[in-house]
């Protein structure tokens, strides 16, 4: 006897294990429907060999892989090279993992047209110039993650893509090398085209070069990017062009947050007021980091007043890596941030950062204290 396709749909969602669900699909078709669905519709890929095995699967049945919807693939090191701990001495470097076998991936990629979700992490050392297996895709992403080098492939992606809402790419570059200058003198350019990822709203990238040529045109509220200079001069002037360019977003910004690979509170101020003269991106900002917080009381009030012009912010970031002693107690944390409330009422969160360590004071009801619940690394992409 048939049952309704609600009926199936709430057997298979209580059903415990994945095992299981593949068992339901040789019961009967009204199952097998219901069940591969819920066995594609998220795929979570590891290694080599099980990436390898299931694209290999969504290659060959156009009926799996039309159910596939959200799609990971992980690359890490080898749990094993971590587990030998009778190894000799002599063998610090693990070898470099060999190169995975990116074909299955690419024919998978090309069946795959409903994927609205794709995240690529290569985390193991092996290559990441790989973008060519987006060559034959058809899909319209939602939200793409991205390891992979920036190239003409990457390029020519992004261009055909037109529901993108939010990006992470991990490398960017103007133009292309030229690998035979004899013949092609002149680099390709990898800029996109002005139509492309019309409905982007959140990008992380970085490099902020990407940020500046990405942004422009596009309805971007969040970013997350890094400075890519270290001479300061040319950092102030890095900082002058990325502002130029976050202004021309057709949306207004919410939250901006800024890494910096040697952070200092001469640049941070300076960065704070610029923004804060800079009334197209501060009026309606939500989020900002991350900022080292003045360990002088004069120059500390001083930043306070600068984010007094923000009338909407409500989380922020501080780097206190430099302050001795540093602010590393519960008691000490809640004091700064209290002390910021005085003057920043509508600031809510508060992020204190010392060197990797990220600590939440949150206040509710006008009172502060440590929150270990909300994830820091998150709090930038809250809408």
């Amino acid at each position: 006897m048939d049952l309704t396709l609600e009926a199936y749909r709430n057997i298979v969602k209580n059903v415990g294990s994945r095992a299981d669900i593949a068992t339901l699909c040789g019961v009967s078709k009204g199952f097998r429907h219901v069940a591969e669905r819920a066995l594609y519709n998220t795929l979570f890929m590891r290694n080599d060999e099980e990436t390898t095995i299931l694209c290999n699967t969504l290659a060959n049945s156009p009926r799996l892989s039309a159910h596939v919807d959200a799609l990971t693939i992980f690359l890490s090191e080898d749990d094993n090279t971590s587990d030998s701990e009778d190894e000799e001495d002599g063998d610090d470097e693990p070898p470099k993992p060999p190169d995975m076998d990116w074909l299955p991936v690419a024919r998978a990629l090309g069946e795959t047209t409903r994927l609205r979700y794709l995240n690529v992490h290569i985390n193991n050392g092996s290559t990441t110039t790989v973008a060519w297996v987006l060559d034959k895709s058809t899909f319209q992403l939602r939200k793409f993650h991205c390891d992979f080098d920036w190239d003409h492939h990457l390029a020519a992606f992004l261009d055909r893509q037109t529901e993108v809402e939010d990006l992470y790419i991990l490398d960017y570059r103007d133009h292309e090398d030229a690998d035979t200058p004899a013949v092609e003198p002149l680099p390709r350019p990898l800029r996109l085209g002005s139509q492309s990822i019309p409905k982007l709203s959140t990008l992380e990238c970085t490099f902020s070069e990407a940020a500046m040529a990405i942004v422009p045109g596009r309805p971007v509220t969040h970013l997350k990017t890094c400075f890519s200079r270290t001479d300061m001069s040319a950092k102030r002037e890095e900082m002058y062009d990325l502002l130029s360019k976050l202004r021309l977003s057709t949306r207004p910004l919410r939250s901006l947050d800024l890494a910096d690979s040697s952070y200092t509170d001469t640049f941070s101020t300076k960065l704070l007021a610029a923004i804060a003269n800079t009334r197209s991106l501060m009026t309606e900002l939500r989020h900002l980091g991350t900022l080292v917080l003045p360990i002088d009381g004069r120059e500390r009030l001083q930043f306070y007043g600068l984010l007094m012009r923000f009338p909407k912010i409500q989380s922020v970031e501080f780097e206190v890596t430099e302050w001795d002693p540093p602010p590393s107690s519960p008691a000490a944390l809640r004091a700064l941030a209290g002390e910021l409330r005085l003057y920043n009422p509508s600031v809510i969160r508060v992020v204190f950062v010392q060197d990797f360590d990220r600590t939440l004071v949150t206040a509710v009801d006008g009172i502060c204290r440590v929150d270990k619940e909300i994830s820091t690394d998150l709090l930038w992409r809250e809408k």
